[in-house]
């Protein structure tokens, strides 16, 4: 029994580092590192460079950065953009060093899965956030960011007090996940296509053709000169 709740909690600690990174990956890292270094938890050996205080106070001024761009239209579909090749690598490895002191197979399918996990959320993420910055007031930016925010320290500290439940809500939102994501990256797609036609699309000019009815005729039979 205890091992298995020991196996439970490394694959919700794996799996919830990696879910988390993709939403707010600064905030996932201050979590661990605070938690970390103030004893109330302790941390894999791979996680325990987060208790260092360069890491925490660096995770910390990333955070506050995000917490204000995240929420301006059009900066947060910026900031999303640039994290694609911050979030997911990121992910990945904080989802092998979670694993624990164990095979390097191991470690490698937990971060290839990890860096899956990441991917999807944060796709999820940047597609939602695209769809947003279509609503003309902008206070839908802040309350999206804000229960992103809320979601990530939620969900890390149910990783780690209760893992079982977060495995249980974790599969429930892989499901939802795996059914949105085509929907929502449609609907970029739609709005990527509307962006450009309104910057770059040009409309046929009206036909300055003259029609064939205007055109002079040749003479016709009767009025061709005899020889």
């Amino acid at each position: 029994m205890d091992q298995l709740q020991e196996v439970t909690k490394t694959i919700a600690m794996t799996m919830g580092v990696a879910w988390a990174s993709g939403i707010n990956l600064y905030a996932a890292i201050l979590v661990l590192g605070v938690l970390g270094a103030s004893g109330n938890m302790t941390l894999p050996p791979g996680l325990e460079l987060l208790t260092n205080p360069l890491v925490i106070a660096a995770a910390g001024l990333m955070y506050v950065v995000e917490f204000f761009a995240d929420k301006i239209p059009g900066v947060d579909s910026a900031w999303d953009a640039l994290h694609t090749f911050i979030r997911i690598p990121a992910g990945a490895l904080l989802a092998a060093a979670a694993i624990g002191d164990v095979d390097p197979a191991v470690s490698l399918a937990a971060g290839l899965v990890g860096g899956l996990v990441t991917a999807g959320t944060h796709a999820g993420k940047a597609a939602s956030r695209v769809l947003i910055n279509t609503s003309p007031e902008p206070f839908t930016n802040s309350i999206a960011s804000l229960t992103e925010d809320a979601a990530v320290f939620g969900g890390m500290w149910l990783s780690i007090k209760h893992p079982a439940l977060f495995l249980v809500l974790f599969v429930a939102f892989v499901t939802v996940l795996a059914w949105a994501l085509p929907r929502l990256w449609r609907g970029v797609k739609i709005v990527f296509a509307k962006v450009r036609a309104f910057f770059g699309g040009k409309t046929l000019a009206p036909s300055t053709a003259v029609p064939p009815t205007a055109l002079p005729s040749g003479p016709n039979e009767d009025e061709r000169p005899t020889v």
